[in-house]
C-alpha cells in the first residue's frame, strides 16, 4: 500500500512519526510532503524523516489563510502526479512545485506510469484533505482540539475518517460534517507518540544547563506575536516573572519559540535560554521542573512525561484540557503568584502511560474497505 501523509506544523511531526515507523515496519511505501513552518522541517530533519518541502505559511488572517489553501492545494496535487512512485525510477526533490505538462487542477487523471497513492494522512492539515478529494484518493484527518472551526469544516467534510481522542464529544463534531466518521481512540494522542521515548541528558548540556537548579521550560502563545505585544497579558507577566528568578534565584527558562519573529525578539532578553534551532524539547520538559505553555501539544507532553504544568491558553478550552484540568493533571495559570518555581523531588514522578501507536494507525487506514490490520504484535512495551 502507498500512503501519502502531509505535515503542516510542528507537533505534526512529532504525532506522524511512530505512524510512519509503524507503517513501513509493515511493508506498506510511506511517502511525507510538508510545509516550512515553525521547526517542522528542522524536527523532520532531526528525525531523519525523508520528505518534500511544498509551500509556505501565508500568514496570519482569513484571506492569508485562504490563499494559503488554494495555492498549496495545488501545489500537492500536481506533486502527487508527477511523482514518481516506482522506486526504480529517478526521484528528483529538488523542486517543490513541479510542472507536470497537460495536468491541470481538478483533473482526476495520473501521469502515466504513476501509480496512485490508497490514502492520505494529515494531522489537521486542510491542504492534503483538498489535495485528495482532487484526486479521487481516501484521506483521514486528526486532530485533539474542537473548536478551530474553519479548519474543521473543511477537514472533516472532505476526510472519510475523523480520528480525535475519546475525550471529546462526538455531538461536537457533528457541525463540522464529521456525522459517522469519528474513530476515537482512549488517552493522549502524546501517550502513543511519546510510547518509545526515555529523556537524553545531551540536550541539557548543549543547552548550559545547569541541574542543581531550577529547570522551566515556556512555549510562547500559539499566534504570531513579538516580545513587546506581550505587555499587558497574563503571558507578559510570566516572562517578567521569570526573569526576576533567573536574576534572583538562578532558576533557568528554557523559551521556545514558535516563530523567527518571536526567536529574535526573545533572544535578547535577559536570563532567557531561547534555542536557534529545534531541539529535543521532550527531554527538556522530563528533566524540567516546571512547564508553562500557552499552547496545547506541550503542556500534554508534560502530562504524558509527568512534569508539573500550567497552561496560559486563553481560548476556549478543548474537552481534552477540560478533562486533564478536572482531574489535576493541567493547571490553569491564573496569576503568577501561582508559580512555584523550585526543584522538585524526583520521587513524585507518576507513572507513565504508554499506548501503543498501532492503535492510530489502525484508525486511520479505516476508509480503505480491503485494509486489514496485521496481526497483533506481543505486548507493547517501550
Amino acid at each position: 500500500m502507498l500512503v501519502w501523509i502531509d505535515l503542516t506544523n510542528s507537533p505534526h511531526v512529532l504525532v506522524m512519526r511512530p505512524v510512519i515507523e509503524a507503517l513501513r515496519e509493515d511493508g506498506h511505501e510511506v511517502e511525507v510532503t510538508a510545509r516550512d513552518f515553525a521547526q517542522t522541517l528542522q524536527l523532520l530533519d532531526r528525525f531523519g524523516i525523508e520528505h518534500t518541502a511544498i509551500g509556505r505559511h501565508r500568514g496570519e488572517g482569513l484571506a492569508n489563510k485562504a490563499a494559503g489553501l488554494a495555492s498549496r492545494s495545488a501545489a500537492l496535487v500536481l506533486w502527487a502526479r508527477s511523482e514518481p512512485r516506482d522506486r526504480s525510477e529517478p526521484r528528483d526533490k529538488s523542486h517543490a512545485r513541479p510542472r507536470v505538462a497537460g495536468h491541470r487542477p481538478g483533473h482526476r487523471r495520473l501521469a502515466r506510469g504513476r501509480r496512485p497513492f490508497d490514502i492520505a494522512l494529515g494531522h489537521g492539515s486542510n491542504d492534503v484533505s483538498v489535495a485528495a478529494r482532487l484526486l479521487g484518493i481516501p484521506c483521514s484527518t486528526t486532530f485533539d482540539y474542537e473548536w478551530a472551526a474553519v479548519q474543521h469544516h473543511v477537514n472533516c467534510r472532505l476526510a472519510q475518517a475523523v480520528v480525535v481522542p475519546d475525550a471529546i464529544p462526538p455531538e461536537r463534531l457533528e457541525r463540522y460534517g464529521a456525522k459517522g466518521k469519528v474513530r476515537a481512540y482512549e488517552g493522549l494522542k502524546e501517550e502513543y507518540y511519546l510510547a518509545d521515548f526515555e529523556p537524553d541528558p545531551v540536550v541539557l548540556g548543549a543547552l548550559g544547563i545547569d541541574r542543581a537548579w531550577p529547570l522551566v521550560v515556556v512555549r510562547t502563545p500559539p499566534e504570531v506575536s513579538l516580545y513587546h505585544r506581550f505587555e499587558n497579558d497574563l503571558f507578559a507577566g510570566v516572562l517578567a516573572r521569570l526573569r526576576e528568578a533567573a536574576a534572583k534565584d538562578r532558576v533557568q527558562s528554557v523559551v521556545l519559540p514558535r516563530t523567527n519573529a518571536q526567536r529574535a525578539q526573545l533572544s535578547g532578553v535577559p536570563g532567557f535560554i531561547v534555542p536557534e534551532r529545534a531541539v529535543d524539547a521532550q527531554s527538556l520538559i522530563s528533566y524540567a521542573d516546571l512547564v508553562i505553555s500557552a499552547g496545547g501539544t506541550m503542556n500534554r507532553e508534560a502530562v504524558a512525561l509527568g512534569t508539573p504544568v500550567y497552561t496560559t491558553f486563553e481560548g476556549r478550552l478543548g474537552a481534552v484540557d477540560e478533562g486533564l484540568i478536572a482531574e489535576g493533571r493541567l493547571r490553569k495559570l491564573v496569576d503568577v503568584d501561582q508559580l512555584e518555581l523550585a526543584k522538585r523531588d524526583p520521587s513524585e514522578h507518576p507513572p507513565r502511560t504508554r499506548r501503543d501507536p498501532r492503535r492510530l494507525v489502525e484508525l486511520l487506514l479505516s476508509p480503505i474497505p480491503s485494509w486489514r490490520p496485521p496481526p497483533p504484535p506481543p505486548p507493547f512495551s517501550a
